[in-house]
């Protein structure tokens, strides 16, 4: 028995997806060992040395263009380097959100100017990007933010602070969203590219202790006074939020690839876990309620993966609306949850011991439930569409 046996459809295989899938697998056996992961883990972060191997290994900037000095790659291959990361035991490596999530915004919003002086360094891993949304008031309502950037001749005046910022202690790139016209709503955010050792004004706050996914550098971010040239804003001023809303479907779906990645490595851990486990003369596995659970949990992975499949097609192909997005993050999350709690509980009392996987996979997991919109916040979307 194995987790997913579901077939990869065409779009999703050809050679040269393989061979990146053999590359960060590589990586992965090489960067996240138990041993350094908990390391990673003890001190909060993932070390900078990690990301310039990645840079060096050709896994960061994939969707970058080619006369930026990136491979150009499409949204297929950033989803493959999510799977398997997560099936590697290594998604506390926020490279999703660095390539997935922050780049495509320089790519597709940024003009020249900012796209040749910030694009490379975002593939070599020098340049480690970040977003600021978030705010301690303010988190899946992102018109209650208050940061506040007014104009000052060349210059823009950003006052604020942001919390829950993975990267937030490594990032020297920080598209941060702040209001420039607080009585025009939505079409007075914009967003500015802040490069934090360049940027008087700009504080980084302690990093925050989470219930899992500790190796994530997650922190706080002060502004006082905080000048940013006028050639940082990005998109235009006021374009902010509608940017934002543009991605969020895209976003939505990194979350999903991330957690079938972790759903895959719960259930094949579990499977070799009962398969060596005795209990009553024979193995756990053999015990037909271990069965029923890991078929049920089986079911359940290749459901997601199928409508992951479907999902980046429609993205692929600029079809993936807000409504679909949501659900495959509401399920796919919620699903995850429930399968790793299984697992957990296959394990018996070696499930609660954090030696084992299952035990960091149960903490990370429940954050996926929140981050990139709260299950709640998806039903909202989803019930726009009825």
């Amino acid at each position: 028995m194995a987790a997913i046996d579901l077939p990869r459809p065409p779009f999703m295989d050809s050679e040269e997806l393989r061979m990146l899938e053999d590359v960060m697998d590589r990586f992965c056996a090489e960067h996240f060992t138990p041993e350094k992961s908990a390391r990673y883990r003890d001190q909060g972060y993932v070390d900078r040395e990690v990301w310039l191997a990645a840079g060096a290994s050709g896994l960061l900037g994939t969707s970058v263009p080619e006369e930026y000095g990136g491979p150009g790659l499409d949204f297929r291959y950033d989803a493959l380097l999510m799977e398997r990361l997560g099936v590697n035991d290594a998604l506390n490596f926020a490279q999703p959100l660095h390539n997935t999530v922050v780049v495509p915004y320089i790519i597709k919003y940024g003009s020249e100017e900012q796209k040749q002086k910030f694009l490379p360094g975002t593939i070599t891993g020098e340049t480690i990007c970040a977003v600021a949304m978030t705010e301690p008031g303010a988190g899946s309502d992102l018109q209650g933010m208050r940061t506040s950037a007014v104009r000052d001749g060349d210059h823009y005046v950003i006052n604020g602070q942001k919390t829950f910022i993975s990267n937030g202690h490594h990032a020297n790139l920080i598209i941060v969203a702040a209001k420039t016209d607080p009585a025009a709503g939505s079409k007075g955010i914009s967003l500015f590219l802040v490069e934090t050792d360049k940027t008087p004004g700009f504080e980084r706050g302690k990093l925050l202790h989470k219930l899992g996914q500790e190796a994530r550098d997650t922190a706080e971010l002060f502004f006082t006074d905080m000048r940013v040239p006028a050639e940082n804003l990005l998109g235009g001023e006021g374009k902010g939020f509608a940017m934002l809303m543009t991605e969020l479907p895209k976003e939505r779906l990194v979350i999903g690839w991330q957690a079938i990645g972790m759903i895959e490595s719960a259930i094949n851990k579990t499977i070799a876990y009962t398969r060596d486990r005795k209990m009553f003369g024979k193995t756990l596995f053999d015990m037909q309620n271990t069965q029923f659970k890991l078929a049920e949990c089986k079911t359940k992975a290749t459901i997601g993966k199928s409508f992951l499949y479907n999902c980046t097609e429609l993205l692929l192909e600029k079809k993936l609306d807000a409504a679909t997005a949501s659900m495959a993050k509401l399920w796919i999350s919620e699903a995850q949850g429930e399968v790793v709690d299984e697992c957990l509980q296959l394990h018996g009392g070696y499930g609660y011991i954090l030696e084992y996987p299952i035990a960091e996979m149960y903490k990370d997991a429940r954050g996926f439930r929140i981050y990139g919109g709260a299950s709640e916040v998806m039903k909202l979307l989803i019930a726009r569409s009825l």
